[in-house]
C-alpha cells in the first residue's frame, strides 16, 4: 500500500513530477509502511510480555493497537494487490513481463502467509481479552513477534526484487493514478495517529514529503489536535513519548 492509502489524503494540487521523482516517492511510501509496521509489531510484543495479565484496560490497549496494525497491514497488501502491481506489470517492456509476473506471484504467496499470521494474531488478541491469564497473553506476544519476523522475512524480500523495478520502470502517472485510486478504510482520527507513527523515525525527506502531502484541512487537524492526541496515545501505550 503506499502511504497516501492511509495518511489523511490530499486534495490539493501538486507540481508536475519527472519519472524518478514519482518512482522515488512510490519506494520511498513502501518503505515508510513497512517500517511502521515491524516497529510497532516488535513493540507490542515487548510490551505485551510486561503487562498484568488481568488488567483490562491494558489489554484493550495493546490488543486495539494490534487491530489497528492489522488491518493497516491488510489494506497495505491490498493496494499493491489491485493497484501497484499491476501498474507495475503494465509498465515493464515486453521482454521483462514474465521474470516481474513470478516475483509477483512469489509476492503474492509470501502475503498469504502473512494473511495467516493476522488471522492467528486477531484469535490470540480475542482470547487474551477473554481469558484474563498470563498463559493467554504470552500467546499474544509470541504471535505480534511471530507476525513480526514474518513481516520483516517478506518486506525485506519486496524491498530487494519489486522495489528496484519500481525505480526502474513505474511512470509518473501511473504512480499517480495508483494515488487517486487507492481507498482508506481507517477512521479520520486512526489516519492521523498512524501519520504520527509513520513521522516518528522517518528521515527528513520523508517527513517533509509526507506532511506535504496533506491537505491544508488535514495539516491544520494534526497541528492542532492529531500531534497531541498521538503523543498521548503513545504515551498511554509505551508508557514514554514517542521519539518525534
Amino acid at each position: 500500500m503506499t502511504a497516501a492509502a492511509v495518511l489523511p489524503r490530499s486534495t490539493h494540487r501538486t507540481a508536475p513530477s519527472t519519472p524518478a521523482r514519482a518512482a522515488c516517492r512510490a519506494v520511498a511510501s513502501q518503505r515508510v509502511v513497512h517500517q511502521l509496521v515491524r516497529r510497532e509489531l516488535r513493540l507490542l510484543a515487548e510490551l505485551a510480555t510486561w503487562a498484568p495479565a488481568g488488567d483490562v484496560d491494558r489489554t484493550r490497549d495493546l490488543t486495539r493497537h494490534a487491530d489497528l496494525m492489522g488491518r493497516l497491514l491488510l489494506q497495505h497488501h491490498a493496494t499493491e494487490r489491485e493497484l501497484l502491481w499491476p501498474a507495475l506489470l503494465r509498465a515493464v517492456p515486453a521482454d521483462r513481463v514474465e521474470p516481474v509476473r513470478a516475483s509477483v506471484q512469489d509476492w503474492t504467496a509470501r502475503v498469504a502467509g502473512l494473511d495467516h499470521g493476522l488471522r492467528d494474531l486477531s484469535t490470540a488478541a480475542r482470547q487474551w481479552a477473554v481469558a484474563e491469564t498470563a498463559s493467554a497473553r504470552d500467546a499474544f506476544a509470541m504471535a505480534c513477534l511471530d507476525l513480526a519476523d514474518a513481516v520483516d522475512a517478506q518486506t525485506a524480500e519486496e524491498e530487494r526484487e519489486l522495489l528496484p523495478l519500481l525505480t526502474e520502470h513505474l511512470p509518473a502517472e501511473a504512480w499517480t493514478a495508483v494515488t487517486r485510486a487507492a481507498r482508506c478504510t481507517l477512521a479520520p482520527q486512526e489516519q492521523l495517529f498512524v501519520l504520527g507513527l509513520a513521522l516518528e523515525d522517518a528521515c527528513p525527506g520523508d517527513r517533509a514529503r509526507l506532511l506535504a502531502g496533506l491537505s491544508p484541512l488535514n495539516r491544520l487537524a494534526w497541528r492542532l489536535a492529531g500531534r497531541r492526541r498521538h503523543r498521548a496515545a503513545v504515551v498511554r501505550l509505551r508508557g514514554a513519548p514517542p521519539a518525534a
